[in-house]
Protein backbone atom coordinates (compact mmCIF):
# COMPACT_ATOMS: atom_id res chain seq x y z
CA UNK A 1 0.00 0.00 0.00
CA UNK A 2 1.33 3.44 -0.88
CA UNK A 3 2.09 6.11 1.66
CA UNK A 4 -0.43 8.89 2.32
CA UNK A 5 1.19 12.28 2.57
CA UNK A 6 -1.76 14.39 3.72
CA UNK A 7 -0.77 17.50 1.81
CA UNK A 8 -4.35 18.40 0.91
CA UNK A 9 -5.41 18.45 4.57
CA UNK A 10 -2.47 20.65 5.53
CA UNK A 11 -3.10 22.95 2.58
CA UNK A 12 -6.76 23.29 3.55
CA UNK A 13 -5.85 24.09 7.17
CA UNK A 14 -3.28 26.66 6.12
CA UNK A 15 -5.68 28.23 3.64
CA UNK A 16 -8.33 28.60 6.34
CA UNK A 17 -5.91 30.47 8.62
CA UNK A 18 -4.49 32.65 5.84
CA UNK A 19 -8.00 33.57 4.68
CA UNK A 20 -8.83 34.62 8.23
CA UNK A 21 -5.67 36.78 8.24
CA UNK A 22 -6.78 38.68 5.16
CA UNK A 23 -6.27 42.38 5.70
CA UNK A 24 -3.35 41.98 8.10
CA UNK A 25 -0.01 43.61 7.28
CA UNK A 26 3.21 42.00 6.07
CA UNK A 27 4.11 38.53 7.46
CA UNK A 28 0.95 38.40 9.52
CA UNK A 29 -0.88 37.91 6.25
CA UNK A 30 1.59 35.79 4.26
CA UNK A 31 3.39 33.45 6.67
CA UNK A 32 1.34 30.63 8.15
CA UNK A 33 3.13 30.50 11.51
CA UNK A 34 2.81 34.23 12.16
CA UNK A 35 -0.69 34.40 10.69
CA UNK A 36 -1.85 31.60 12.97
CA UNK A 37 -0.62 33.50 16.02
CA UNK A 38 -2.31 36.70 14.81
CA UNK A 39 -5.61 34.96 14.07
CA UNK A 40 -5.59 33.16 17.43
CA UNK A 41 -4.99 36.46 19.24
CA UNK A 42 -7.71 38.16 17.20
CA UNK A 43 -10.15 35.41 18.20
CA UNK A 44 -9.21 35.90 21.87
CA UNK A 45 -9.93 39.62 21.55
CA UNK A 46 -13.21 38.92 19.76
CA UNK A 47 -14.36 36.56 22.49
CA UNK A 48 -13.42 39.00 25.26
CA UNK A 49 -14.94 42.00 23.51
CA UNK A 50 -18.32 40.34 23.02
CA UNK A 51 -18.65 40.54 26.81
CA UNK A 52 -17.15 44.04 26.98
CA UNK A 53 -19.69 45.25 24.40
CA UNK A 54 -22.55 44.26 26.70
CA UNK A 55 -20.88 46.14 29.55
CA UNK A 56 -20.37 49.24 27.38
CA UNK A 57 -23.97 49.31 26.20
CA UNK A 58 -25.29 49.00 29.75
CA UNK A 59 -23.09 51.96 30.78
CA UNK A 60 -24.39 53.97 27.81
CA UNK A 61 -28.01 53.22 28.72
CA UNK A 62 -27.39 54.28 32.33
CA UNK A 63 -25.83 57.57 31.18
CA UNK A 64 -28.78 58.32 28.89
CA UNK A 65 -31.32 57.50 31.59
CA UNK A 66 -29.45 59.63 34.13
CA UNK A 67 -29.37 62.61 31.74
CA UNK A 68 -33.08 62.28 30.99
CA UNK A 69 -33.99 61.91 34.67
CA UNK A 70 -31.99 65.01 35.63
CA UNK A 71 -33.59 66.97 32.77
CA UNK A 72 -37.00 65.88 34.09
CA UNK A 73 -36.21 66.76 37.72
CA UNK A 74 -32.76 68.08 38.75
CA UNK A 75 -33.24 66.74 42.29
CA UNK A 76 -33.84 63.21 41.03
CA UNK A 77 -30.81 60.99 40.41
CA UNK A 78 -30.45 57.78 38.45
CA UNK A 79 -30.22 55.59 41.54
CA UNK A 80 -33.29 57.18 43.18
CA UNK A 81 -35.16 56.84 39.87
CA UNK A 82 -34.38 53.11 39.65
CA UNK A 83 -35.40 52.71 43.29
CA UNK A 84 -38.66 54.53 42.55
CA UNK A 85 -39.33 52.22 39.62
CA UNK A 86 -38.87 49.20 41.88
CA UNK A 87 -41.17 50.66 44.54
CA UNK A 88 -43.79 51.52 41.89
CA UNK A 89 -43.63 47.98 40.53
CA UNK A 90 -42.57 49.11 37.06
CA UNK A 91 -40.41 46.47 35.39
CA UNK A 92 -38.81 48.10 32.35
CA UNK A 93 -35.21 47.30 31.51
CA UNK A 94 -32.53 49.93 31.00
CA UNK A 95 -32.33 49.41 27.24
CA UNK A 96 -36.00 50.28 26.79
CA UNK A 97 -35.81 53.16 29.27
CA UNK A 98 -32.86 54.67 27.38
CA UNK A 99 -34.69 54.30 24.07
CA UNK A 100 -37.77 55.98 25.55
CA UNK A 101 -35.61 58.78 26.96
CA UNK A 102 -34.16 59.50 23.51
CA UNK A 103 -37.13 58.91 21.20
CA UNK A 104 -40.26 59.29 23.39
CA UNK A 105 -39.52 61.93 26.08
CA UNK A 106 -43.21 62.30 27.01
CA UNK A 107 -43.56 58.60 27.78
CA UNK A 108 -40.29 58.62 29.72
CA UNK A 109 -41.44 61.63 31.74
CA UNK A 110 -44.69 59.82 32.60
CA UNK A 111 -42.66 56.84 33.89
CA UNK A 112 -40.32 59.18 35.79
CA UNK A 113 -43.31 60.90 37.38
CA UNK A 114 -44.66 57.57 38.66
CA UNK A 115 -41.23 56.60 39.95
CA UNK A 116 -40.85 59.92 41.78
CA UNK A 117 -44.35 59.56 43.29
CA UNK A 118 -43.46 56.10 44.61
CA UNK A 119 -40.38 57.39 46.46
CA UNK A 120 -40.82 58.13 50.18
CA UNK A 121 -40.80 61.83 51.01
CA UNK A 122 -37.55 62.92 52.68
CA UNK A 123 -38.18 64.41 56.09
Amino acid sequence: MSRTKGGTVTHRRHKKVLDAAKGYYDHRRRTFKVAKQAVDKANQYATRDRHVRKRNFRALWIQRINAAVRAFDPALTYSRFINGLALAGIEVDRKVLADLAVHEPEAFNAIADKARAALPVAA
